[in-house]
C-alpha cells in the first residue's frame, strides 16, 4: 500500500470515529472545557493520527540519536551511557558559607557545581559600594577577589567537578578568577570544565543585568570565544539562555525563537571578527526552562535541537558535526513556584524533571519547595536533588532514548514549535537581527504580551493553580526560612579591606592601566583580566576600568 494510499485510510477512519463516536459522546456528555490548549495558548485537537505529523521523511526529520538533525538527542546512546550532570545552583552569603553549601551537595550526589552570585557581582561592584547595600549575599555569594573565589572552592577539586557559573556582563571577570584558582590548585587550564552562561543580549530582553552597551558586550563575550577555543577547550563558553526569557512570560515557541535568534547574533559576532565556524561553535551551548506543560515542554526541546542544527548547517555552513549539536542545561521553571501550600512544589518540580529527561537535557537543576518563600534550606534542597535521583534511578525512562518518539501529538507539536519558532526568526531578521530588534522592543513587547494573557487567564480562573486561585487552604506562617543576616554585608566589608590592605596596589594599578590601554585596541581581553585578577583586582575595579572605555547600557522603555 503507497503512503498515500494509507494516509486516505487514516483519514476516512479518523472522519468516522469523529462522526460517529466522539461528536455522540461530546453531546451527551461534554467536555471539560470549551477550547483545550497548551500553557503556551496553542490549540490541542482531542486525537493526533499520523495526518498530524507534518514531514513523512522520518531520516531527515526525526533520525536517530547522535545523527544530524540530532531530533531525538545529541549522544547515540544518551542516558544508557551515563545520566545527565545533576547539579543544584547554589551560591549566598560569604564564600566560606557557599563552599560548605557546597561540599554538602557533592556529598548527598551531585555531580557538578552551579554558582549563583549576588546582584553586585552580577553587575560589576564591590561589597563595599553604595549601590551594593543591602544586596550583598542575598541572591548568590558575593564574590569581590581572587580571595573570595579561592575560599569559594577550597578543597573541591576543579579537575574533577564540572562547575557552572550563571555570570553574564561579569562573564570574562568571573572565569578569569576560575581559571586562577585552577591555577593555585596545580589544575592545568585544559582539564577544567564547565560553562559561564555569558549570555548578554537576553539580559537586555528579560533579565535585566548588564553593564555595557551591545558593541562592546559582544566584544567580550567573542574575546572569551578566542580565548577558550585555545586555552581551555572543555570549556563551555557561552549558555545561551531561553531560561529567563520564559521566566519573564514567554510561550515555548517565543522561548525558542528568541534564543536563537540570540545565538545567531553571537555566531555573526564570532564570525565578523575572524573566527572559524567550527573552532568555536562546539563550545556554546544552551540554557532553557523546564516549564509544567510536560509534552510540549519535549517537543521543545525536540524542535529547538533539530532548529539548531538547521541553522548551522545551513546558514552558517558548518562541517564538524560537534558545531550543530545544541548541547543545553535545563532548570525547572521557578516562575510556577507558589509561596501557597508550597509542598505542592515538589511534584510540580517533578514534572518538570520528567520533562526536561524526556527531551534529552545534558545538565539539569532542579528548584526548591520553599523558593518562592526564601533561598532554599539544606533540607528543601536536598528533596530537590533526591527528584533527580528518583527519575534517573527509578523512573525507568532512561532506559531508552527519546521514549516519546512517534507519539502523534509529541511529533506534531515538535513540528509546530520549530515552525514558529522559524517566524520569529525571520521576523528578527528582517528588523536587522537580535541586537536592533532589542533596541526596538519587540522581544520585550511579544513577551510582555504573552505574560499578560496568562495572568489574565490565571486571574479569570480560566488556568488553574492549584493552591493559588483553586483548593486554596488556610495557611500558617512558614517558619525556618533561610535568611541572609545584615552582618554578611559587614564581614564582606572587613575582608575586602583586608584583601586591599595587603596586596600589592603598585600592581593592581599596573595590571588595570594595562586593561583600559587595550580596552581602547582590538586585543583580547582575557589576558588582561586574567593578570588583573592575579594580583587581587577587584570585580568592581575591574568593571569601573571598563565602564570609563565602554561607557554603561541605559535601557530603553517597551510600551
Amino acid at each position: 500500500m503507497s503512503i498515500d494510499s494509507l494516509r486516505n485510510k487514516v483519514q476516512q477512519a479518523y472522519n468516522d470515529w469523529d462522526e460517529k463516536v466522539y461528536q455522540k459522546s461530546v453531546a451527551k456528555n461534554p467536555e471539560r472545557e470549551k477550547d483545550f490548549t497548551t500553557v503556551s495558548f496553542s490549540s490541542v485537537k482531542p486525537l493526533y493520527t499520523p495526518d498530524d505529523i507534518q514531514s513523512e521523511d522520518y531520516v531527515e526529520n526525526i533520525g536517530f540519536p547522535g545523527l544530524y538533525p540530532f531530533t531525538r538527542g545529541i549522544q547515540p546512546s544518551m542516558y544508557r551511557g551515563r545520566f545527565w550532570t545533576m547539579r543544584q545552583y547554589a551560591g549566598f552569603g560569604t564564600a566560606k558559607e557557599s563552599n560548605e553549601r557546597y561540599k554538602f551537595l557533592l556529598s548527598q550526589g551531585q555531580s557538578g557545581l552551579s554558582v549563583a552570585f549576588d546582584l553586585p557581582t552580577q553587575i560589576g561592584y564591590d561589597s563595599d559600594d553604595e549601590i551594593a547595600y543591602g544586596e550583598v549575599g542575598k541572591v548568590g555569594v558575593a564574590i569581590d577577589t581572587f580571595a573570595d573565589m579561592e575560599i569559594l572552592f577550597d578543597k573541591i577539586p576543579l579537575d574533577k567537578i564540572s562547575t557552572s557559573m550563571t555570570i553574564n556582563s561579569t562573564a570574562a571577570i568571573l572565569l578569569a578568577l576560575y581559571i586562577a584558582v585552577a591555577e593555585k590548585q596545580g589544575v592545568a587550564k585544559e582539564k577544567i570544565s564547565g560553562t559561564i552562561q555569558n549570555d548578554i543580549l537576553k539580559e537586555y530582553i528579560a533579565r535585566g543585568t548588564y553593564i555595557f552597551p551591545p558593541k562592546p558586550s559582544m566584544r567580550l563575550i567573542t574575546n572569551i570565544f578566542e580565548y577558550c577555543a585555545k586555552e581551555i577547550p572543555k570549556w563551555n563558553t557561552i549558555s545561551i539562555s531561553g531560561y529567563h526569557i520564559r521566566e519573564a512570560g514567554s510561550t515555548a515557541a517565543q522561548e525558542v525563537g528568541f534564543t536563537l535568534a540570540n545565538g545567531i547574533a553571537y555566531v555573526e559576532a564570532a564570525l565578523k571578527s575572524g573566527l572559524d565556524i567550527d573552532n568555536f561553535a562546539g563550545q556554546l551551548s544552551f540554557f532553557f526552562n523546564a516549564h509544567n506543560d510536560l509534552l510540549e515542554e519535549v517537543a521543545k526541546y525536540r524542535a529547538a535541537r533539530r532548529l539548531w542544527a538547521k541553522i548551522m548547517k545551513e546558514r552558517f555552513n558548518a562541517k564538524d558535526a560537534r558545531s550543530m549539536m545544541m548541547r543545553f542545561h535545563a532548570q525547572t521553571a521557578g516562575s510556577t513556584l507558589t509561596a501557597q501550600q508550597v509542598d505542592n512544589n515538589i511534584v510540580r518540580v517533578a514534572i518538570q524533571t520528567l520533562a526536561a529527561v524526556l527531551g534529552g537535557t545534558q545538565s539539569l537543576h532542579t528548584n526548591s519547595r520553599d523558593e518562592a518563600l526564601a533561598l532554599p534550606t539544606e533540607e528543601s534542597v536536598r528533596v530537590a536533588l533526591r527528584t533527580q535521583q528518583i527519575v534517573a534511578y527509578e523512573s525507568g525512562i532512561t532506559n531508552t532514548i527519546d521514549p516519546l518518539a512517534g507519539s502523534y501529538y509529541v511529533e506534531a507539536m515538535t513540528d509546530q514549535i520549530e515552525k514558529e519558532a522559524v517566524e520569529y526568526i525571520q521576523k528578527i531578521d528582517d528588523l536587522g537581527g537580535a541586537v536592533q530588534a532589542i533596541k526596538n522592543g519587540y522581544q520585550q513587547g511579544e513577551i510582555q504580551r504573552a505574560a499578560y494573557q496568562f495572568e489574565k487567564e490565571v486571574e479569570s480562573g480560566k488556568r488553574i493553580i492549584v493552591g493559588q486561585n483553586k483548593f486554596q487552604t488556610e495557611e500558617v506562617a512558614p517558619t525556618g526560612l533561610l535568611k541572609i543576616d545584615m552582618n554578611v554585608q559587614e564581614e564582606q566589608i572587613k575582608f575586602l579591606n583586608k584583601v586591599r590592605a595587603e596586596r600589592n596596589n603598585e600592581n593592581v594599578s599596573a595590571a588595570l592601566s594595562a586593561l583600559q590601554t587595550a580596552a581602547k585596541s582590538d586585543a583580547n581581553l582575557m589576558p588582561f583580566i586574567l593578570d588583573a585578577v592575579r594580583v587581587y583586582a577587584s570585580v568592581g575595579e575591574i568593571s569601573n576600568t571598563l565602564r570609563e572605555v565602554f561607557g554603561e547600557y541605559k535601557e530603553s522603555v517597551v510600551i
